[in-house]
């Protein structure tokens, strides 16, 4: 029995050590199709993953759901990384290319815990599910898909009212509520500003100018980015004019010179400024003179000054180069801290003091409208000023596409529920006052 015993241990040593065809485990190679895949690599990096077979490209056909995908490489990744960089370019995203389209796997490098013990190797292969059907290459600088579907709803979304639905709507503040919280806000992420110490110039480093409609000043010091920087957007109109309005921030300490910069070379005719300088913290500086000051090389001059109930306009003369224009200069004093105003009246009387200064310039430039952060107030002027004028020339209003439009152009434009409630309720006020519509 021992002898059989030690036999047969023999035998089973025998076997592990080199096993027979019948006993070893079965590999099942994939089923090539249409063409082979290229060698998976990671390019620029200690890691280097180079498939010694090719299996084929995985084709989806039109289904509910896409089918389970199992890849086989033979090959193991032998470097360890430490860690993953923050943001890879395109070309060093290790990638599965169909054979058949030229999208972009799905597929990137992601450490994962654990797998080093059981592949030496602390690098795994992550299947991204949110980008399959992506015409996108995964790097930083393209337009997620999250970012798409905020751009076609500000590019589509609107709900044209009549004068009578407006005034029904404006009623139902539960429903303007759920409406607003709908816009996306389209706020700028600070990747996309490639300005390097723009924050400097900012007075809230979470409100940045989209880069596609952001002023840029003019500058001599092409070596210096942040001298053409000012946090500033330019902003369509009723007629979809480009640039009827400005939005901005309100001037800080140290960009009180770009500001006039800006509007001197803008050719604006009117500055709107709604803010207190002081509302609990800074909201603005004094950026004006009492009498005379120079800033960078513009020279500004107060010629008259006149006190209305709820704003102060200051006539200013601007003067650059051998050159001299006129600018009004709107100081609106009474919106309350953190909240709305009572009446919309007062609003409505600086829209149309406004306009009517506008249109008696030679002047064709924007208008300059700024707040603190230039999107809260300064979206409720210029949301009212558009729905008046579309109101006027249409009898209809489309409150909720205006402000998509607006929040295309700068981000967060209309910061609140009750901003976009006040707007409704300043154009409500503003169809009552409008001849009756035919039949009524």
């Amino acid at each position: 029995m021992v002898l059989y015993r030690i036999k047969e241990k023999e035998f089973l040593d025998q076997q592990l050590k080199d096993p027979s065809p019948s006993t070893r485990d079965v590999q099942l190679a994939p089923i090539p199709v249409h063409g082979a895949q290229p060698p998976l690599t990671l390019k620029n990096s200690m890691v280097q993953a180079n498939q010694t077979s090719k299996p084929s490209a995985t084709h989806f056909t039109s289904s509910t759901s896409p089918p389970s995908c199992n890849i086989n490489i033979n090959q193991t990744l032998s470097s360890v990384t430490t860690s993953e960089p923050q943001c890879p370019p395109s070309h060093s995203v290790a990638e599965l290319k169909p054979s058949v389209s030229s999208t972009h796997s799905p597929f990137r490098m992601k450490p994962v815990g654990g797998l080093q013990e059981r592949r030496g190797s602390n690098v795994s292969l992550v299947l991204d599910m949110s980008s399959l059907g992506s015409v996108e290459p995964i790097s930083c600088g393209v337009v997620t898909p999250r970012e798409r579907v905020t751009q076609e709803y500000l590019q589509s979304a609107g709900r044209v009212l009549s004068r009578q639905q407006l005034r029904d709507i404006t009623l139902n503040t539960q429903r303007l509520h759920a409406e607003f919280v709908e816009i996306p806000m389209n706020f700028v992420d600070q990747k996309e500003l490639d300005i390097p110490n723009h924050g400097s110039k900012n007075r809230y480093k979470t409100i940045l100018p989209n880069p596609h409609s952001r002023v840029i000043l003019k500058t001599k010091n092409l070596n210096d980015p942040l001298s053409s920087y000012i946090n500033a957007n330019y902003i369509r109109g009723y007629l979809g004019d480009e640039r009827t309005f400005i939005a901005t921030q309100g001037p800080m300490i140290n960009t009180v010179n770009d500001f006039w910069q800006m509007a001197w070379q803008e050719d604006c005719p009117v500055i709107v400024m709604i803010t207190k300088l002081k509302e609990k913290n800074e909201k603005c500086v004094l950026y004006w003179p009492e009498k005379r000051g120079i800033y960078g090389k513009v020279e500004v001059f107060v010629n008259n000054v006149k006190e209305c109930d709820h704003y102060i306009i200051r006539s200013l003369i601007l003067k650059h180069g051998g050159q001299s224009r006129k600018v009004q200069h709107y100081w609106y004093t009474s919106w309350p801290d953190h909240k709305t105003p009572e009446s919309a009246g007062p609003l409505l009387q600086l829209v149309n003091d406004v306009e009517q200064d506008r249109r008696g310039f030679t002047s064709c430039g924007p208008i300059i409208v700024h707040c603190s952060a230039g999107i809260g107030r300064t979206g409720c002027f210029m949301a009212t000023t558009i729905g008046c004028r579309q109101l006027e020339l249409e009898g209809v209003v489309d409150v909720l596409g205006i402000v998509c439009k607006l929040r295309t152009d700068r981000g967060g434009m209309i910061q609140t529920e009750e901003q976009y409630e006040f707007v409704h309720h300043a154009l409500s006020l503003y169809e009552s006052r409008l001849p009756a519509e035919p039949g009524q």
